[in-house]
């Protein structure tokens, strides 16, 4: 009796982790699935925003897309393509190409927030580290770093819907 009343402690120990590691561990894969987390998220400003997608073997692409700061393009939307990109477990890191003197990288974490469907703004959340680096005309280079919130925008079907005729 002793043996199995063991057998049944290693066992559900093993199931909640409590050995040090968690079951389902996502250690070098992402926590999502690239469809839950694929979206256009908010930026700096109202009217900004990130495109994050992430395919099936977690490859991240996306854009920047912001306001021009500069006289010269003040008001007009600028993209800013992601050059580089990584996404491992929660972790999220991305740097955009230059453009007009600007780009950003951003490291960060997903989590899910407060939001109870998915249909609804800040489903999930991107909160990290953002710096933004502009060149002027000298190639003298200024950068800011501030922390940064992007929240999911709201999608227009939920993620299961099925297509009906």
């Amino acid at each position: 009796m002793s043996k199995f009343l063991l057998a049944a402690i290693v066992a559900v120990a093993l199931v909640t982790g409590a050995f040090g590691q968690a079951p389902n561990s996502n250690a070098g894969s992402t926590a999502f699935s690239p469809d839950e987390i694929s979206g256009m998220y908010s930026f700096t400003r109202d009217g900004e925003f990130v495109q994050i997608s992430v395919d099936d073997q977690g490859k991240v692409t996306g854009f920047v897309s912001r306001f021009g700061d500069l006289e010269s393009d003040r008001g007009a939307f600028l993209d800013h393509f992601f050059k580089s990109a990584s996404l491992d477990g929660d972790a999220l890191a991305f740097a955009t190409e230059k453009v007009h003197g600007t780009w950003f990288e951003f490291k960060g974490k997903i989590s899910r927030a407060a939001a109870k469907a998915q249909g609804q703004e800040g489903y999930y959340v991107i909160r990290g580290m953002l710096t933004q680096s502009v060149s002027d005309a000298h190639k003298r280079v200024t950068s800011r770093s501030r922390e940064l919130e992007m929240k999911l925008f709201p999608r227009d079907e939920p993620l299961n819907a099925t297509k009906r005729d």
